[in-house]
């Protein structure tokens, strides 16, 4: 039976289900897979880029920890690729690698002004509001008015998080200290800004109607935005999920505190002490500053149906008055040593997974990718599981183009980081650091309490 050790870099959901589906579909091989995560504690994005108060969608953790404790992946975490270890490293101890290290930073705006202090990426954001280990403990909170960028899952998750009291979180696992930065929040007005109209936005209902759900926060939305062409009106009859989405929006409407004026948002609103603002057809033109070069305005283009789902500009400028900006118009992967990558589109150059060289086009035999470093931030879990099929695949049908390792031992690995005083984490460490966080927020009665620091994690997960 033909031997396959297989390093995998990246433990979050693509990882993991690459891993899992190698295992179940190949049984010509016998197949011995380790997994490197650069965090302590496994699961990328859903960790650390959902916001806390999504349980639902956290319960993707469930599966995912049931891959893992079936005991036939070894987990190797806190080691990152490029330091800890590097692709010699691999090509030395295993057949082939699959990168699976997702997408984290935030793409890239051009517009003026988008530079000013008080001017976001959504990612980092998410990233402190999540607990990641490697961000500043503090965010600063102290606009009154933010805006937000963006029509995706992403945006809404910000704004959301923006404009709910830090007190609606305590049921959640949410950290310790964005607690503390949330309480002393200024927030009182958020602005949410797409480029497009209300039938083309790139959310889901169920992100949607939970705005419309937050305590003490009133939803404003503006008439203007509804005068729906043929191309809208097509797509609310045809398709279901744009349907709920505009009959959401219609309710909206109807509250007391919408505003129907006119771009009105200095009247907008009802009793609550926050309102969150929803501004469709408007395209981000400039970021104004203040005299200390802080973000203090935002200026956008109205734009238009252009018939097609798209949208035109018409050449009329507004203003909003805000003291911070957040931009969330998707994420970029990071480039890996050693590893072909596109620097335009944010991925490693790929065909199904295969990893290709940057100028030739040619296969580079024995590299693998999946997930969204292969394919850029789009699609949802259900797409990452049919992406690790398509690069699995094309592993078994490579099987002689495979690297022949040196020192395919499984004892070399642990070796390896030991003799560089590397302090890894195991599957038996993240269990460890589980029952910590479970047991922080047990007084409280919450789920968990989840802990920020690295070293902190390393500790507690090591026992030490």
């Amino acid at each position: 039976m033909t031997k396959l050790r297989l390093a995998i870099v990246g433990a979050g959901p693509a990882g993991i289900y690459a891993a899992d589906i190698l295992l179940k579909a190949e049984r010509k091989f016998d197949v011995s897979i380790d997994l490197f995560e650069q965090l302590p504690a496994p699961y990328g994005l859903v960790r650390y880029g959902v916001a806390p108060d999504h349980p639902r969608i956290k319960g993707i953790i469930t599966a995912l920890r049931d891959v893992l404790d079936r005991g036939d992946i070894r987990l190797f975490g806190n080691v990152r690729f490029g330091e800890d270890i590097t692709l010699d490293d691999l090509k030395h101890h295993y057949n082939a690698v699959i990168f699976a290290t997702g997408a984290i930073r935030d793409t890239a705006m051009e517009i003026p002004g988008i530079d000013a202090v008080g001017s976001y990426g959504a990612a980092d954001y998410v990233s402190w509001f999540d607990g990641h280990p490697d961000v500043p403990r503090e965010w600063p909170l102290d606009a009154a008015s933010v805006g937000v960028l963006g029509n995706g899952n992403v945006a809404l998750d910000v704004a959301r998080m923006l404009a709910k009291h830090a007190e609606d979180l305590l049921v959640t696992e949410v950290p310790e200290n964005v607690y503390e930065g949330l309480k002393s929040s200024a927030i009182t007005d958020v602005h949410v800004f797409g480029r497009r109209g209300p039938a083309q936005v790139k959310f889901t209902p169920l992100e949607l109607r939970e705005l419309g759900e937050l305590r003490d926060v009133d939803m404003v939305v503006y008439d203007e935005d509804f005068d729906y062409d043929e191309a809208s009106k097509d797509a609310v009859a045809s398709n279901k999920q744009v349907m709920v989405i505009d009959r959401v929006l219609q309710s909206w409407r109807k509250r007391p505190s919408a505003n129907g004026a006119r771009g009105d948002v200095d009247n907008a609103g009802g009793t609550a002490s926050r309102r969150l603002h929803l501004h469709f057809w408007a395209r981000p033109v400039e970021v104004r500053k203040d005299e200390e070069g802080r973000v203090a305005a935002l200026v956008y283009e109205r734009t238009q149906p252009d018939g097609q789902g798209g949208a035109v500009g018409t050449g009329e400028l507004r203003e909003v008055p805000m003291q911070a900006l957040y931009r969330a118009i998707g994420y970029f992967g990071s480039p890996l040593p050693g590893v072909p990558f596109d620097k335009k589109h944010g991925v490693i150059p790929n065909r199904e997974g295969q990893v290709l060289a940057k100028d030739s086009n040619q296969r580079v035999p024995g590299i693998y990718a999946t997930g969204w470093i292969k394919r850029g931030p789009v699609g949802l879990i259900g797409h990452t599981k049919s992406d690790a099929m398509e690069t699995v695949r094309h592993i078994i049908n490579d099987q002689g183009s495979w690297w022949q390792p040196v020192d395919p031992s499984e004892a070399s690995i642990p070796a390896l980081l030991h003799e560089r005083g590397v302090k890894w984490t195991d599957l038996a460490g993240w269990h460890r650091l589980d029952e910590h966080e479970i047991g922080l927020g047990a007084p409280q009665e919450r789920a968990r309490v989840k802990v920020v620091p690295r070293d902190e994690m390393v500790r507690v997960s090591r026992g030490e």
